[in-house]
């Protein structure tokens, strides 16, 4: 079952945020971050799979803070549109929202973070940053590198795409060598953007065993 329910960050803002529930008791729960195209289908289709392996799904909007509803598709507009938001975004508002959502969450036991593109390094830094998360899985984050000094605070599995630009492969190893603690997963033949079925750089192998790696890792941190 989904919804879309409200939250309240400590600061007072108010966003939306679309909730995927499994069929039985929750394993635990996850908050998935978007890409920088919003909670668009794709997103809230990778809530509903967390929700049918079992976990309580919770996508934030934080682009509510500017826009509200704002969704985009792949396109080169979307992607500009895309970009502008997140220059926009701050950092310390972002963690709030986040919080908002473990907050909303953490009733059905521990609570993972999962993201995607910008949203990998959302999950990137709440890793560091937030109190009473038990495990982060950041995608392809384009901002890791610029935030390689952070220490992750709970166990960290990343997912990168060797032909990915953004990070380059040369940054996502540097990343790695940084934080010996984090499993770093490193796909062949996979670039930026690799686990969305709706992109042009979708890669079905890649995404099926990262994502296979990523339950795994949920498994062990969360149950």
């Amino acid at each position: 079952m989904s919804k879309t329910i409200e939250l309240t960050a400590a600061d007072g803002h108010k966003l939306e945020a679309y909730v995927a529930e499994p069929a039985g008791k929750a394993k635990g729960a996850i908050i998935v971050v978007q890409e920088i195209f919003g909670v668009n289908p794709h997103i809230r289709s990778v809530t509903d799979a967390y929700a049918a392996d079992g976990y309580l799904a919770i996508a934030p909007a934080f682009f509510d803070r500017l826009q509200r509803n704002f969704e985009a598709g792949y396109n080169p507009k979307d992607i500009e549109a895309g970009v502008a938001m997140i220059q926009k975004l701050k950092w310390d508002q972002v963690l709030l929202d986040t919080g908002a959502a473990l907050a909303e969450v953490k009733s059905a036991g521990k609570v993972g973070i999962v993201g995607y593109c910008w949203g990998g390094t959302v999950a990137w830094l709440a890793a560091a940053k937030l109190v009473g998360l038990s495990c982060s899985i950041p995608y392809y984050g384009g901002g890791l590198h610029g935030m390689i000094g952070e220490q992750p605070k709970v166990p960290v599995m990343c997912q990168f795409g060797e032909l990915d630009q953004s990070p380059t492969l040369e940054q996502a190893k540097a990343i790695a060598a940084a934080h010996p603690s984090v499993i770093a997963n490193f796909y062949a033949g996979a670039g930026h953007g690799f686990n969305c079925d709706e992109r042009g750089s979708y890669n079905e192998a890649a995404a099926k065993l990262a994502r296979q790696r990523a339950l795994e890792f949920l498994g062990r941190h969360i149950g």
